[in-house]
């Protein structure tokens, strides 16, 4: 049947160097896969191959399923020019690093099989899937009911079942015997071999209606499979769709004209109009508006953006016209890298589906041998006629194929990652996914993540009165407004633009002073007042106080006068409380690491609820807390921004940074990538990965359920082909439909 892993890149070895391997294509045909090695990536640049090499991306419109892959595999993996593969089943597309020239030769290997290869060159479009008529299978199945029919009714006339069972057969199954004799050909054991070999024993030994039937329903269940798992690919590659194939750009001459989004360069300008989705990713230059970004970052209101502000590719203009200057190409966007991302996801294989790949390579030659037994055992020993052991034989074969077994992880997991994408919840893998419903404990960083990052005035206090507080309090602004320090940046006043301040003169890690209005002021820290000698009575009062709230003092003072105290400190996220809330109703143990000191740590901690609170870390401190961690209480995640908590979130269990839209470092170190700000999405994923994993559970049990009545059935006598193609068909059809169910996670 059908499967949708993305496979890993592999390097043919000698077969006296070939290493004992379980099968990698879901397809439990017990072929040993080759050596596996990092995935090639298809965007990277000509200049990252290897000497002398080439690479080339194929269109393969046949290439749905872990079958057709392994021939491939077989078939360009034993020749010399072809240094590498990688398949994406999603896109159906085949890279090949080859020798130059070498294309023809492989080319051809493949049309061999029977695909149809198309060269995709850079920008190409893949060709959208043509329908498969259903009028041929509906003709077989009403001659496949004639076949049964004319078998009760009519048996003076065996020849008419007889022939209206070979037209149902001819109708529907030559594609399943085509597929049949090319994996018989390749020694493989797959569904399709197993099918034709069943249905043809059934011919041979007269159950001509059963077989035609039996036909008919195989070739059913797969277009139903296969639309359900459209599904699937749609949930993913429509991730894409949002973002316009065209853009108005402006031209030299001041003209705008329509391009392709493939066309246009990094710092070309761009206009989008109300009601028109961004087709890059870019920076405003004129113009403000609302954009929509759900398909980016999961938010669900529009974020308000004027000049400066990035946007990005997909994102929906709702009411102002915008002026843009393109920061990147097409195919390297925020959205583009997220499908990117995903795509590559998909080749980290969860411990389940590991599992049950093996499982998968063990069980159809086990069942394939015991049908040989059912078939020569009991005839030869005098138990029962050849026939009657034959036919048995034949319902095994049916029930040797492990479709539903092997389906179930892959269409559950690929569900799972696209609906975390549509809620800006971007998770590198099925193995990240499978850890996350195991998590015990977070921990998480303070700036950024639980606060928003960005100090703010919270209050202040004037200890000289020959003048106003205000009157202070612009004073300080217009000082603030010559620093860049954060800390002063929360006094700036827009009303204040600090330009009537002069002599201008900073003291790094201590604060900045100048003259207004003739006057000498400085702006500072405890240890710029001490610098300039100066004190209050109050100070002492003030600055405990303040240490107490967790707030940064910033004192204004003239020669060895305080003359204010300004009370400031980074803001705790609106959604963080509830969060952490919903952390612990799923019985999460919350910490936080910070740099910063126990005041102000102790502070946000009290705020929104934190377990623990572990303040002062250096990057090494912090790596060597989550180590105590996960040694406290097992399995634990990190969350930071991805750059500056680095040696910790790698070294976590589940690594998360938080917006990480438009950080390229975040969407390729994290495990999972918030793409926005929300810290509620940390307990959102951690229920949808245990959703996904009680689904998987789920599958698998159906599945080996089933396997395992028919089996039972059929040695007891009393199995069917039509009943062992009902269990198979209908097993995997059920495992498909409730992986799908994923997709509607809210």
């Amino acid at each position: 049947m059908s499967d949708l892993p993305v496979l890993p890149i592999y390097r043919p070895v000698p077969p006296t160097e070939a290493p004992e391997s379980t099968c990698q294509h879901g397809c439990g045909c017990g072929h040993a896969a080759p050596a596996a090695s990092p995935a090639i990536d298809a965007a990277t640049p000509p200049s990252a191959l290897a000497d002398g090499l080439q690479r080339s991306v194929v269109q393969i419109a046949q290439m749905d399923c872990p079958v057709e892959v392994q021939l491939i595999e077989q078939a360009l993996g034993k020749r010399p020019e072809v240094a590498a593969l990688s398949f994406n089943l999603l896109k159906r597309q085949l890279t090949v690093d080859h020798q130059p020239g070498s294309q023809a030769g492989w080319l051809e290997a493949i049309r061999a099989l029977g695909f149809t290869p198309l060269l995709m060159q850079a920008g190409d479009v893949a060709p959208v899937d043509r329908p498969t008529p259903w009028w041929p299978l509906a003709a077989s199945g009403l001659a496949a009911l004639g076949a049964e029919l004319a078998h009760a009714w009519a048996g003076q006339w065996p020849w008419l079942s007889a022939l209206l069972a070979l037209g149902a057969i001819a109708g529907c199954g030559l594609g399943t015997y085509r597929k049949g004799w090319l994996a018989l050909r390749h020694r493989t054991l797959n569904i399709n071999a197993l099918m034709s070999v069943a249905v043809t024993g059934a011919v041979l030994i007269g159950q001509w209606p059963e077989a035609a039937m039996v036909m008919c329903l195989f070739v059913l269940a797969e277009r139903l499979e296969a639309r359900s798992l459209a599904r699937a690919r749609e949930a993913v590659s429509g991730l894409m769709a949002v973002a316009p194939d065209s853009a108005r750009v402006q031209q030299a001459d001041g003209q705008w004209q329509r391009l392709p989004a493939s066309q246009i360069a990094v710092g070309q300008i761009i206009r989008v109009a109300p009601g028109e989705r961004v087709a890059l990713d870019a920076l405003v230059l004129a113009g403000s508006s609302a954009l929509d970004q759900a398909p980016i970052t999961g938010e669900s209101v529009p974020v308000d953006k004027t000049v400066g502000d990035a946007v990005y590719a997909g994102s929906l203009n709702t009411y102002g016209e915008l002026t843009l200057t393109v920061t990147a190409q097409a195919g390297q966007s925020t959205l583009a890298r997220i499908l990117h991302a995903i795509e590559q996801a998909e080749s980290r294989r969860a411990p389940t589906q590991r599992f049950v790949d093996e499982f998968a390579r063990r069980y159809t030659p086990a069942v394939f041998g015991l049908a040989l037994l059912v078939a020569l055992v009991p005839p030869l020993l005098g138990w029962g006629g050849w026939l009657d052991s034959l036919y048995q034989a034949l319902v095994l074969l049916v029930i040797a194929c492990p479709c539903a077994l092997v389906i179930s992880t892959p269409v559950t997991l690929v569900s799972a990652l696209a609906v975390a994408a549509r809620h800006g919840v971007l998770i590198k893998g099925g193995a990240v996914l499978e850890r996350g419903r195991k998590l015990r404990a977070l921990a998480l960083d303070k700036t950024g993540t639980l606060t928003l990052g960005q100090p703010a005035l919270m209050h202040w206090q004037a200890l000289d009165e020959s003048a106003s507080a205000q009157h202070w309090r612009d004073c300080a602004a217009a000082l603030a407004a010559r620093s860049d320090h954060p800390v002063s940046r929360a006094l700036v006043s827009a009303a204040i633009d600090g330009s009537q301040v002069s002599q201008v003169r900073a003291w790094p890690g201590r604060g900045v002073g100048g003259a207004l209005d003739g006057q000498a002021y400085w702006l500072g820290n405890a240890r710029l007042a001490q610098q300039h000698g100066a004190d209050h009575p109050a100070l002492a009062t003030h600055w405990a106080q303040l240490a107490a709230d967790g707030q940064t003092g910033v004192l204004l003072g003239s020669g060895r006068q305080v003359l204010a105290v300004f009370a400031v400190a980074d803001r705790v996220r609106p959604q963080a409380a509830q969060a952490v809330a919903e952390l612990h109703q799923l019985g999460i143990h919350t910490v936080i690491l910070t740099g910063d000191t126990q005041g102000p740590a102790q502070a946000v901690a009290t705020a929104v609820g934190m377990d623990e609170v572990r303040a002062g870390l250096l990057p090494e401190d912090k790596l060597l807390a989550v180590e105590q961690l996960i040694r406290q209480h097992g399995v634990v995640g990190m969350v930071g921004d991805g750059i500056n908590d680095g040696p910790a979130l790698a070294r976590a269990d589940v690594g998360f940074a938080m917006a990480a839209a438009g950080s390229a470092t975040a969407l390729e170190t994290a495990d999972v990538a918030l793409m926005d700000d929300n810290p509620r999405k940390l307990a959102w994923f951690i229920r949808l990965s245990r959703h996904t994993g009680w689904v998987l559970w789920q599958n698998i049990t159906l599945a080996l359920g089933l396997k395992g009545l028919f089996l039972a059935l059929t040695l007891a006598g009393h199995g069917s082909l039509w009943l062992a193609v009902l269990a198979d068909v209908g097993a995997s059809l059920l495992v498909v439909a409730n992986g799908l169910r994923v997709l509607r996670y809210r």
